[in-house]
């Protein structure tokens, strides 16, 4: 077993690693189709041999070739270390900074086998959001992590540590941008292709960026989403014996199920991987398995009767469950389920993102490599049969919303009758995305996903985090808060004194809420003073999800609701990442592609390590209120009257923060004008 100083010692050419087979025990990535031309193959080849001198290109060249032969990609197997992979104690990393450390923490976190998806393909999550591309990167960026002083930054290129260079000490120590196209040229076919040549990768949000934090990074914007569409929709916050059905339990999509106990309903998730299902059985984040459809069907039933909160996961194909649904209503006249989404990795639908109906889920790995035509045609089918089955149920009373994997987007392109009528913006369909109905107006309160890590490693400092947070938000509850966020805290204090009950850690030691600038700035603060006093035993990492307030544009989820013209444009996303790189992040990353797949959307992301001193807390201040006015700015510009009021509020706490506000204009000036 190698250690973390052989493995930050950078490529082991003498003598080479031996050979590595895949391993049989564990999940993997289903085989790419780059459709390479000859002379492309040729190059992919060159890309990857120029990591090694030209004394090993012997041994190296044909075993690479079958990589890319057999799997459509070179990940350079024989390189992964021999290393238990996961979160290690912040001072185990042989580092020169500890900001280093840190950056490796998340890193290794990312490719832990409890918390990635496909770890020996570098995949964290959504069945191609990879942290490097090969791993001979992995090395080389672990190497340059283990000797980077305070004065250099590490730049990454889509996975490729491309060196080094002088910076100063408040610059990021890492600048990754994953994915980034010429945009005419941010093709599917064409990501493909660039994947398997080895110069591009699809980072997805926080695989790539390193701040994924195991499924809880979603258990609580599933929590909240389920919670606010019962509010809405159905008009009550008491779940029981309502049921949420629902597909994926592979990456992300496995917080489904543990979302559904928190809020109390009966929540059923389809996963054709019995491997993914049985993984997150052992996890206890699915309390039954059902592999009978007759049998899970009776299960809802019953469980609606009892009104217990339960997760059940069901080995199957999800539209085989929405169509027996559907046949339940036409024959007894009873509605089984309440809630429907979808969390399939639709981004990627015909690269083992979705699996159509007509085929079991080795059948559908096998075809999807050796037929790519006859699979996406079985795909493109199988959604239309699920939306059929929707749409009849929806006509009965089901609530179905588009959890931002791009369902709803791929099922339109296959024919599926989920268009929105009257529809002039090209991003509005039958069924809402999330953030329209449900989420949106939290992205306007300034409210998203907040999240820090604990890099000692230490439970006992993650229990004294999720005090300080608590104790953070009701002493804001105490002094007063609009009435607009008041809910929000109080489901957020409610949710951090139930985690620990809960379970959710996943790897490293970390927890996540959604917060607002306000909160997450006082937060931040009060973990830095604790590092500082000693009351917690390593520093803190805090982070969030893309998938934020400021930080993505896409059309389909994050800017869904943004009716002024502008939710195809992402200057906000990318605004956000340069501001963020000089108000004192200690790493960036700005990704194409991410939830809704390549070339629909643009994201990005930070970390900020909290070491306990003032230059660290000079850094979360001025970071942090930007990474959120940001977002609540444009907002208010598109004309969200919340957004609005939430930035008037922040200018007047800040003399310095000056924004334009937009002026209402009435629509018979407009009718005026173009009449003739």
């Amino acid at each position: 077993m190698a250690s973390l100083k052989e493995i930050c010692d950078g490529l082991p050419l003498d003598p080479l690693p031996p050979a590595r087979p895949r391993d049989s025990n564990i999940a993997h990535a289903p085989v790419r189709v780059p459709n390479l031309t000859p002379e492309e193959e040729r190059l992919a080849l060159q890309n990857a041999l120029r990591y090694f001198p030209p004394e090993l290109h012997g041994v190296l060249a044909p075993e690479f070739a079958e990589e890319l032969r057999e799997y459509g990609h070179i990940y350079m197997y024989r390189f992964r270390p021999d290393i238990e992979m996961r979160a290690y104690p912040i001072d185990d990393y042989p580092c020169n900074t500890r900001q280093a450390a840190g950056i490796m923490h998340m890193m290794m976190n990312n490719l832990d086998p409890r918390v990635a998806q496909f770890p020996h393909e570098l995949v964290t999550y959504g069945g191609n959001g990879q942290v490097f591309s090969n791993w001979a990167q992995f090395r080389l960026v672990m190497h340059y992590l283990s000797e980077m002083s305070e004065d250099q930054t590490l730049a990454l290129y889509s996975g490729h540590p491309m060196g080094l260079f002088p910076s100063h000490l408040d610059a990021p120590r890492v600048v990754i941008t994953n994915g980034m196209m010429v945009p005419n040229y941010s093709s599917r076919d064409n990501y493909n292709r660039l994947f398997g040549l080895g110069v591009t990768m699809y980072g997805q949000m926080t695989a790539g960026s390193f701040c994924y934090i195991g499924p809880q990074g979603i258990v609580h914007g599933t929590t909240i989403t389920v919670l606010n569409a019962c509010r809405q929709q159905l008009g009550t916050s008491d779940l029981r014996g309502r049921v949420f059905v629902s597909s994926g339990l592979g990456g992300m999509s496995g917080a489904q199920a543990k979302a559904a106990v928190i809020c109390g309903c009966v929540g059923v998730i389809a996963e054709v991987s019995k491997e993914a299902l049985v993984k997150r059985h052992k996890q206890g984040w699915v309390m039954e398995m059902i592999d009978n459809l007759d049998d899970c069907i009776e299960r809802i039933k019953q469980a609606r009767k009892e009104k217990k909160a339960l997760s059940i996961g069901y080995h199957g194909n999800i539209v085989d469950i929405w169509e027996r649904v559907a046949a339940e209503y036409d024959s007894t006249g009873e509605l089984l389920v309440d809630l429907g989404s979808d969390q399939t990795s639709c981004h990627n639908p015909f690269n083992g993102g979705y699996y159509p109906v007509q085929l079991s889920f080795d059948e559908a790995n096998v075809m999807m490599a050796q037929d790519p035509v006859r699979f996406r045609n079985l795909v493109e089918e199988s959604l239309r049969r699920q939306i059929t089955a929707i749409n009849k149920l929806a006509d009965r009373g089901l609530y179905f919303f588009d959890y931002g994997n791009a369902f709803l987007l791929e099922a339109s392109r296959a024919g599926a009758d989920v268009k929105k009528e009257g529809d002039q913006t090209g991003n509005r369909f039958r069924y809402p995305s999330y953030v329209q109905d449900i989420m949106g107006d939290i992205f306007s309160l300034g409210f998203g996903p907040f999240r820090w890590v604990c890099t000692s490693g230490d439970p006992n400092d993650l229990a004294t985090t999720d005090d300080i947070a608590t104790t953070v938000l009701e002493d804001f509850i105490k002094q007063g808060v609009p009435e607009t966020t008041k809910q929000q805290y109080e489901d957020n204090i409610r949710w951090i004194k139930e985690a620990s009950k809960h379970k959710l850690v996943v790897g490293s030691q970390a927890r996540i809420l959604y917060s607002d600038q306000r909160g997450r700035m006082a937060i931040a603060s009060a973990f830095n003073q604790a590092v500082s006093e000693g009351r917690l035993r390593g520093p803190v990492i805090i982070s969030r999800d893309h998938h934020d307030v400021s930080g993505t544009d896409s059309p389909f989820r994050e800017t869904s609701n943004i009716y002024d013209g502008s939710a195809f444009c992402a200057d906000m996303a990318v605004q956000n990442v340069i501001g963020d790189s000089f108000r004192g992040a200690t790493w960036v990353a700005l990704h194409n592609g991410g939830g809704v797949g390549w070339g629909e959307v643009i994201n990005g992301g930070f970390g900020l390590m909290l070491d306990g001193g003032e230059r660290a807390e000079q850094r979360a201040k001025s970071m942090l209120a930007w990474d959120v006015s940001n977002g609540v700015a444009r907002r208010s510009w598109s004309g969200n009257t919340k957004a609005q009021e939430t930035i008037c509020h922040a200018m007047q706490a800040n003399s310095k923060l000056k924004v334009t506000l937009p002026h209402n204009v009435q629509s018979d000036v407009l009718d005026r004008a173009f009449r003739k």
